[in-house]
């Protein structure tokens, strides 16, 4: 069979059933990785705050975040030149890593970096085996799955990580390091698909050409820009949301745990998990458009923010935020990875995804980070926030439906 065979046969999915073992183990895998990424984030602010440095806790997101954007370049093909499967392996290894350093003392900052790089390779990896075992038919959902997996994760992770550094943070790491052995266990389980773009070269430089290449055949595409901006926004105001909450919870509410922001992070989270199966029932890729709903709710719900100060309508508007946000993001990532694997490979359409989605967490982030050490008052910090969400996803929308 000749390589071009080879790669027209790859880039055919095989459309498993959603309920398969191999997509059983994608899920397993992915929750208890997100888990251990959620719980030890959490960890590391409470680690950084016993050390009365709460001007490092944005910076922690930076040094995670930065890794995503230097390798970006380099993932994508890593992640469609070997089986993905394998590559999630790999990845989750490298977060177990960072979590022992972090355990054993190393600068939280440093630690942080090193899980950022395993998440790094970890992400094109993760979506892009659902492009090789799923049709677009099933595309969404299983996306749906995936993130509603994550999500719950997420829900777990930050929860149970404020609880056990509140306890005690031996017990939060020790939970950690078992979450990410486990998930590389479960990665073994994962079908060992064949390498969608396999023998290319990994030359650095020409990977950086083809990455820059790849990264204006996206965005040349309606389609795809669509996606990466939206997703982009998402993902930097996600971001800043949750660091935002540390400094809001004890000026709106008066509360100065670790517990309380954890929690409301993971009634963000349930809302995201409710979006994301709303969005596999209601949203397909033919009527994409639809998520854009739930995107221009985003900045009023932050906005109806700055005028609570009861833990209950806290918690309620949290879960709201989450609704319209997994309805926004999911179809989002199901039509950008079907126009990558139709063109330049859903692991490197991926890894262009993480690249804009973190240099977007970069500047949301670094934007809190310097309202913060300029002494801005939070509830003026939060406004800024949703009338920039407000008027920026708004933009979006309005060119998208002007197309149509």
């Amino acid at each position: 069979m000749s390589q071009l065979q080879e790669r027209a046969m790859n880039k055919q999915a095989p459309d498993m059933p959603l309920l398969s073992l191999g997509m059983m183990a994608v899920l397993v895998a992915q929750f208890l990785s997100a888990l251990a990424d959620n719980a030890i984030l959490i960890a590391a602010i409470a680690i950084v705050k016993s050390q009365d440095l709460p001007n490092l806790v944005p910076l922690l997101q930076e040094s995670f975040v930065v890794p995503f954007i230097l390798l970006a370049p380099f993932v994508g093909q890593l992640a469609d030149g070997f089986p993905k499967g394998r590559v999630m392996l790999v990845a989750n290894l490298l977060k177990l890593a960072g979590a022992v350093a972090m355990l054993s003392g190393i600068n939280p900052l440093t630690a942080y970096a090193i899980i950022g790089v395993g998440a790094a390779m970890y992400s094109p990896a993760k979506y892009g085996i659902l492009a090789q075992m799923f049709g677009p038919e099933s595309l969404v959902r299983a996306n749906g799955m995936i993130e509603g997996s994550t999500i719950v994760a997420i829900l777990f992770g930050v929860v149970l990580g404020g609880w056990l550094s509140d306890y005690s943070l031996n017990w939060a790491f020790a939970g950690v390091v078992a979450a990410y052995s486990f998930a590389a266990i479960a990665n073994l389980f994962i079908p060992a698909l064949a390498a969608e773009k396999p023998g290319e070269s990994f030359h650095p430089w020409r990977l950086i050409k083809k990455f820059l290449a790849a990264l204006a055949l996206l965005f040349k595409n309606p389609d795809a820009r669509f996606s990466l901006l939206g997703t982009s926004m998402f993902w930097g105001s996600g971001s800043t949301l949750r660091l935002m909450l540390f400094a809001w919870v004890p000026a709106a509410l008066l509360i100065t745990d670790n517990q309380t922001p954890a929690n409301l992070m993971g009634a963000l989270s349930i809302g995201i998990a409710l979006g994301a199966a709303g969005a596999g029932m209601w949203v397909s890729l033919d009527k994409v458009n639809r998520a854009l709903l739930g995107g221009l709710l985003l900045g009023p719900l932050i906005l109806a923010l700055a005028l609570v100060h009861n833990l209950t309508f806290a918690a309620a508007l949290m879960v709201a935020i989450g609704i319209c946000g997994g309805l926004f993001v999911v179809p989002l990532n199901a039509l950008l990875q079907e126009k990558g694997h139709e063109t330049i490979g859903a692991g490197n359409a991926l890894a262009v995804q993480n690249f804009a989605e973190n240099i977007a967490m970069m500047l949301f982030v670094g934007g809190y980070s310097w309202a913060a050490a300029a002494s801005m008052p939070i509830t003026i910090s939060v406004i800024s926030f949703g009338l920039l969400l407000l008027v920026t996803i708004g933009s979006l929308a309005a060119i998208r439906l002007r197309r149509v």
